[in-house]
C-alpha cells in the first residue's frame, strides 16, 4: 500500500459520516459550556440527595441480620448510612419519599442535560487519543448508569418488571457505577464549569430576551457551540423555565404518593389508583392474598402463630388467644421502596410481650416468617432496638376493625421505620434469637 493510499485512507476516516456526525447538524444556538455547565450544577445536589437516601434505604433493611441481605454480604460495598430504628416512625417513609420524588423531579433536568452535550456523543473521529479514549468510556458509563437507573427505577414505581432480574440488586449496583462515573465527571469537568461562569457569570445570560439570545462564543474544545447556528425560538432563561415547570408538575403529580391524605387525590402518577374507598382496610397494597399465593384454609379457622425462643421455650397461639392479650394501638406508617407510604391506625400485641411470653432475653431479635409459599420478602428479622421499641405490633386490627386478607389477617409486623416489605402480612411463626 503507497503512501498516497494511506493518506487518502486517513483522509476519508478523518471525514464524518452523514447525520449528527457532522459538527453542522447541530444548530441550536442555545448549546454552550455555560448552559451545560448550569443543568449540571442543578443535577448534582439532586443527585447526591438520591445517593445519600439510597444508602439510607440500603441499610434499614439491616442486612447484617438473617435473612434481610439482599446483597450478599461478601459482595456488599458496605457503604452504610444509619438512624436509630427506634427513631421517629416517619423517617423511612421521608428517606424513601424523597428518593423517589427527587428522582422523578430530576428526569427533565437529567433529559435537558443529555440534549445539551448530544453533540459530544457524535464526534468525529469517536476516539482522538488515550484521554480521549478513557473521557468516552466515563461518558458511557455516566450515559448508561443513568439511563439504566431512572427507565428501572420509574418502572419499579409503577410496579412493572418486564426482566428477569432482580431489581433491588441490579438498581444497587448500576447506582454505584452511575455514581462513581458521575463524581469523576464533576472533577473532571469542574475547570469547565468555573471558566463559563467567570466569562459570562452565573446568573446573566438568563436576563437575556429572546431577542438577544445568541450563541455562546466557540472555544477550541467544547465541541457544544454550532458552526452555523440556527435563529433561537426559546431563550435560554425560557428553556430553564421549561424544564423547572415540567418538574414541579411532575412533583404535583407524584408528591400525594408520598405525602398520602386528601393529596392522594391528585397523585395522577400514582400506579394503584387514587382513592381506595371509605372502609377502614382501604389503603395501598402491594401484594394481595391471590398473588401471594395464600389458600384461604391456610388463614382460616385453624390458623396458629408459632412463637419461640431459640434454644427454649415455644407457644402455639390461636387469634382468640391473641386478641385475649393486652391490646396497644398506634398510628403507624408502611412505606414502601417504590415511595409511597400510608399512615394507618394499628391495634395488636406488642412484639416485646410475645419475646417475654417465651422468656427471651432484652436484646433479642426476632426472625418473622409468613405462610406464603415463596418470595423473596416472606420472611424478614427485627432488630433488638425493634423488638424492643413498644410500638412495634403484631396487628391483628387497623383502624378499628379486623385486618382484611389483602392487608395480613390473621396477623402482620408493624413497627416505627420499618421497610414496607419487612411488615410482613399474614405471620406463620416468630422465632426470638439472641443478638
Amino acid at each position: 500500500m503507497t503512501a498516497t493510499t494511506i493518506e487518502r485512507l486517513r483522509a476519508r476516516l478523518e471525514q464524518p459520516p452523514p447525520g449528527p456526525f457532522r459538527p453542522d447538524f447541530w444548530r441550536s444556538p442555545l448549546r454552550g459550556p455555560w448552559l451545560t455547565s448550569v443543568l449540571g450544577s442543578l443535577l448534582l445536589p439532586l443527585i447526591v440527595v438520591m445517593a445519600l437516601t439510597g444508602l439510607i434505604s440500603h441499610d434499614a433493611y439491616h442486612p447484617e441480620l438473617r435473612g434481610n441481605a439482599i446483597i450478599a454480604p461478601a459482595h456488599d460495598i458496605g457503604v452504610l448510612i444509619q438512624f436509630a430504628t427506634s427513631g421517629p416512625g416517619w423517617i423511612y417513609a421521608l428517606t424513601q419519599g424523597l428518593h423517589v420524588t427527587v428522582g422523578l423531579i430530576t428526569i427533565p433536568l437529567l433529559l435537558a442535560k443529555l440534549w445539551s452535550v448530544i453533540p459530544k456523543l457524535f464526534q468525529w473521529p469517536a476516539v482522538r487519543s488515550v484521554a480521549n479514549a478513557i473521557e468516552r468510556l466515563s461518558l458511557l458509563l455516566l450515559v448508561g448508569g443513568a439511563l439504566f437507573e431512572f427507565t428501572t427505577g420509574v418502572l419499579n414505581i409503577q410496579d412493572y418488571y418486564p426482566w428477569h432480574f432482580n431489581f433491588v440488586v441490579a438498581h444497587y449496583w448500576g447506582a454505584w457505577v452511575f455514581f462513581a462515573a458521575f463524581v469523576v465527571h464533576v472533577v473532571v469537568k469542574m475547570p469547565v464549569v468555573v471558566r463559563s461562569y467567570r466569562a459570562r457569570g452565573i446568573l446573566k445570560p438568563l436576563r437575556e430576551d429572546l431577542r438577544h439570545t445568541r450563541p455562546e462564543p466557540a472555544t477550541e474544545d467544547d465541541g457544544l457551540v454550532p458552526l452555523a447556528p440556527a435563529a433561537p425560538t426559546i431563550s435560554r432563561r425560557g428553556l430553564l423555565g421549561l424544564v423547572g415547570g415540567t418538574s414541579l408538575t411532575v412533583l404535583a403529580l407524584n408528591i400525594g404518593e408520598s405525602v398520602g391524605g386528601p393529596l392522594r387525590r391528585l397523585a395522577l402518577l400514582g400506579p394503584r389508583g387514587r382513592v381506595f374507598g371509605t372502609g377502614p382496610n382501604d389503603f395501598q397494597v402491594n401484594r394481595t392474598v391471590a398473588s401471594a399465593g395464600i389458600m384461604p384454609g391456610v388463614i382460616g379457622a385453624d390458623w396458629r402463630l408459632a412463637v419461640s425462643y431459640a434454644g427454649g421455650s415455644a407457644v402455639s397461639l390461636s387469634r382468640a388467644q391473641l386478641m385475649a392479650m393486652p391490646q396497644h394501638t398506634h398510628s403507624l406508617q408502611i412505606a414502601c421502596v417504590e415511595g409511597w407510604s400510608t399512615t394507618q391506625r394499628w391495634t395488636g400485641v406488642r412484639v416485646s410481650d410475645l419475646a417475654a411470653l417465651v422468656g427471651a432475653p432484652a436484646g433479642s431479635t426476632v426472625n418473622v416468617q409468613s405462610v406464603q409459599p415463596s418470595g423473596l420478602f416472606r420472611a424478614a428479622t427485627l432488630s433488638s432496638e425493634q423488638v424492643r421499641d413498644e410500638r412495634a405490633l403484631l396487628a391483628l386490627c387497623v383502624n378499628g376493625v379486623n385486618l382484611s386478607h389483602d392487608h395480613g389477617y390473621p396477623a402482620r409486623v408493624i413497627a416505627p421505620g420499618l421497610p414496607g416489605v419487612h411488615c410482613t402480612k399474614w405471620v406463620g411463626s416468630m422465632t426470638f434469637e439472641r443478638a
